[in-house]
């Protein structure tokens, strides 16, 4: 269960800094995206960057 909640953490917290990075316009990958300058996706983004650090911490306890 550990090992689940630590991969599944680290998935999130990338996919919360892609998010990030498209929604703020400093990650332009894939060019097709449709979040690009979309500061809406920057906080989806924070939520799910957050959401993967609180799993990263459950898998440690």
């Amino acid at each position: 269960m550990r090992r689940f909640l630590l991969l599944a953490g680290l998935f999130a917290l990338a996919v919360g800094l892609l998010w990030i990075g498209q929604g703020t316009g400093t990650l332009a990958w894939p060019r097709s995206s449709f979040m690009i300058n979309q500061l809406q996706w920057a906080g989806y983004g924070a939520a799910m960057a957050g959401f993967g650090l609180v799993l990263i911490w459950q898998s440690n306890q």
